[in-house]
């Protein structure tokens, strides 16, 4: 057995499942400013937690008893009031991306987290829009 701290990371196998972003230039090994963390972290962390992220929202809306079936500019101003007033789900999407941070990430973000939790939850908000017949399709799939 290895002699690491029990709050050691696999930062490495972290890595190992990002997925790439067409177009996104080799990530640096640190970044430097808030919008390179969002670059290089965020974007490819939501695009990981995508699948999970649509199924928590679909949860909530069933919860909520959100009408999914409203004309998309209706569910999109209910999805983004929820998003707005719901601060549990808030931290529940920000917990999915937050918990795939290197240690690296983790110390980056710590005194930068009221800004890249603002930026965040807006790159979210922008998936889950863009995402409506998936998450209708949850929601339809349901037992």
């Amino acid at each position: 057995m290895p002699d690491t701290p029990p709050f050691a990371r696999p930062d490495a196998a972290l890595l190992a499942l990002r997925p790439a972003i067409a177009g996104q230039p080799a990530p640096l090994p640190t970044p430097d400013t808030v919008a390179d963390f969002q670059h290089q972290v965020l974007r490819p962390l939501l695009k990981l937690q995508h699948p999970v992220l649509l199924a928590t929202i679909a949860d909530v809306a069933l919860d909520y008893r959100l009408p999914l079936a409203r004309p998309q500019t209706e569910l999109s101003a209910a999805l983004t009031e929820l998003l707005a007033r719901n601060a549990r789900l808030r931290a529940t999407i920000t917990g999915l991306v937050v918990g795939q941070f290197t240690q690296t990430e983790l110390a980056f973000y710590r005194p930068h987290r009221s800004e890249l939790n603002r930026r965040l939850l807006d790159l979210a908000q922008q998936r889950i829009l863009n995402s409506l017949a998936e998450l209708r399709q949850l929601t339809t799939d349901q037992p």
